[in-house]
C-alpha cells in the first residue's frame, strides 16, 4: 500500500526571467539565468538544493541502519548543459558526500545505499548522469 507523506506546490511565472513562489508564501524567489543575472536565484540551485538535502537525509537513514552515529554532509553540484546549437538542454549532477570517522570505502556503500532510498535518486535514474563522490 502506497501511502502519501505529503505535497507541496510551487508557482512559477516568467520561465527563467520570472519568479517563483511557494502556495504558503514561504518561498519567493526571483528567477534568472545562471551566470547572468547575479541578484537572482535559478532552477539549478533549486535543483541542487533539493537534490543535496533528499539524499543526505537518505544516507542518514543509511548510517543509522548500519548503527553509524556521525554527522554527514552532502554537497550537490548541478550543471546545466547544451548539446549543440539548439534548444537541447540536460543536466547532470555530481554528489559529494562526507562522514567524520567513516572509511572511504565504508562511505561508498553507504552512499551506494543512500541512492536506492533516495527518491531523487529514483526519480532521476536512467535519466541523468549522476556521480556519487567521497570528500
Amino acid at each position: 500500500m502506497v501511502k502519501k507523506l505529503y505535497t507541496t506546490t510551487m508557482t512559477n511565472t516568467g520561465g527563467r526571467a520570472g519568479e517563483v513562489w511557494s502556495n504558503d508564501k514561504k518561498w519567493d524567489f526571483k528567477i534568472g539565468t545562471p551566470g547572468v543575472d547575479k541578484d537572482t536565484t535559478n532552477p539549478e540551485q533549486l535543483f541542487a538544493a533539493g537534490y543535496a538535502s533528499c539524499f543526505n537525509g537518505a544516507l542518514e537513514i543509511a548510517l543509522q541502519q548500519a548503527g553509524v552515529t556521525a554527522e554527514s554532509t552532502v554537497r550537490a553540484k548541478v550543471a546545466l548543459y547544451q548539446e549543440g546549437d539548439g534548444p537541447d538542454f540536460h543536466i547532470g549532477v555530481d554528489l559529494f558526500a562526507h562522514v567524520d570517522g567513516v572509511a572511504e570505502a565504508d562511505l561508498l556503500t553507504y552512499l551506494d545505499q543512500a541512492n536506492q532510498i533516495c527518491p531523487y535518486s529514483k526519480a532521476t535514474r536512467g535519466n541523468i548522469e549522476v556521480t556519487l563522490n567521497v570528500e
